[in-house]
């Protein structure tokens, strides 16, 4: 009976030290991400938002100002004629985008595409060409005096207006945009529609509903997640444009300024103004904005699917 006891006494301390452990094991495999997490992500923005409340000055050297710079930032034309242009960037070349990608993948999954795989494949193939590769080959064909449209305009003998002057050139870079990633976000739509129950479909038939009732009353809703999702992508693609007209400022320099997107702006300051703090002051601003409207479509998205 003794024995008996003592073990029953022994037996809750234990159990709590074997919890105790489980619980240590857990943050034990957290631990690489969370490291790794705070170093590229949480640090880089803490050091951002540092840096915007400073200033650097010729004479005095480096000073506290505190939100001067968010001031100055709210007030800069080349700053919010940017955040204008990646907006309209956003409001023409992502639906067209998005529903160009989502047309390919309805035809893919149709299962009435003939070579259906190699179709897949060649669609998606421009996302595995860099951005900087992609750029200078659209780049080339845009020349006037060389590339596709300077051969149509010796061959025709007419004068077709420039791609890349400044009415054209940002519909030229959301074509460059659009060739990239169309493939990308046919492939997320594609495989959200392979995951559909195939009973609703063999229901769908026995209703007799047609491709077109089928693809609004079943396909649709069902990928309305991936929709959201690839959306949010491409929001925050837009307000990130960068490559695409950095590489294509060389051949269109009239056309593509310092100031052409906030991105591009904020690199200029940096690493050709020297103005460290006024550029992590741009950085954070469209962060933000970014973070805002990316916020408010996935709500938007989550309140219909409800």
């Amino acid at each position: 009976m003794t024995i008996t006891s003592e073990t029953t006494h022994a037996a809750p301390p234990l159990r709590k030290r074997s919890r105790a452990a489980g619980r240590w094991t857990g943050w034990g495999f957290l631990a690489p991400f969370a490291i790794v997490f705070a170093l590229v992500f949480i640090a880089p923005i803490l050091y951002a938002l540092w840096l915007s409340l400073f200033h650097d000055q010729l004479v005095g050297g480096t000073q506290f100002v505190g939100f001067a710079n968010y001031v100055k930032a709210f007030t800069d034309p080349q700053l919010w004629h940017g955040v204008i242009r990646v907006a309209l960037f956003l409001a023409i070349q992502v639906p067209i985008m998005l529903f160009l990608s989502l047309l390919v993948a309805l035809a893919i999954d149709s299962g009435r595409l003939y070579g259906r795989g190699f179709f897949r494949l060649s669609i998606f193939l421009p996302y595995a060409v860099p951005a900087v590769v992609a750029t200078f080959m659209w780049g080339f064909m845009y020349g006037e005096r060389f590339g596709l449209i300077g051969n149509l305009q010796d061959l025709l003998g007419v004068d077709l207006p420039s791609v890349l002057s400044p009415p054209f050139v940002l519909a030229a870079i959301g074509n460059v945009v659009t060739w990239e990633f169309l493939g990308y976000n046919m492939l997320i739509f594609y495989s959200a529609l392979r995951v559909i129950p195939t009973s609703l479909y063999e229901a769908a038939a026995i209703d007799g509903a047609g491709q077109v009732r089928v693809i609004t009353a079943i396909k649709l809703p069902a990928i309305r997640g991936a929709l959201v999702i690839a959306t949010i992508f491409s929001i925050i693609g837009s307000f990130q444009l960068f490559n695409e007209p950095s590489i294509m400022q060389s051949l269109a320099p009239n056309s593509i300024t310092t100031s052409f997107t906030p991105n591009l702006y904020a690199y200029s300051l940096a690493f050709s103004g020297q103005q460290l703090n006024y550029s992590a002051t741009v950085a954070i601003i469209m962060g933000v904005i970014t973070m805002i409207i990316a916020y408010a479509v996935q709500l938007r998205g989550m309140r219909k699917g409800a």
